[in-house]
C-alpha cells in the first residue's frame, strides 16, 4: 500500500534542505509535520539547519558591515 504522506528520514532531510531553496507544496509540508510526530531525530536536524541559517545570515551581515 502506498502512503503519500509517509516519508523516510532521508526523504524528510531532503525536504528540510530543499525548503531552504524553494517553497514546499502542501503535501511536502504536511508529510514533514506527520513525520515529526513519530521521529525525534528529524526535528533536531531541522533545528540544526535553522541554526546554521541564522549563523550564516549573521556572518553575511557582519561581513557587509565590516566592508562599509
Amino acid at each position: 500500500m502506498n502512503y503519500p504522506f509517509r516519508r523516510t528520514c532521508r526523504e524528510v532531510a531532503g525536504l528540510i534542505l530543499a525548503r531552504e531553496d524553494r517553497a514546499l507544496n502542501f503535501t511536502e509540508r504536511l508529510s514533514i509535520r506527520i513525520h515529526f510526530l513519530v521521529c525525534k531525530a528529524c526535528p533536531n536536524f531541522a533545528q540544526e539547519v535553522q541554526t546554521m541559517r541564522r549563523a550564516l545570515d549573521g556572518w553575511k551581515n557582519y561581513r557587509n558591515n565590516d566592508e562599509e
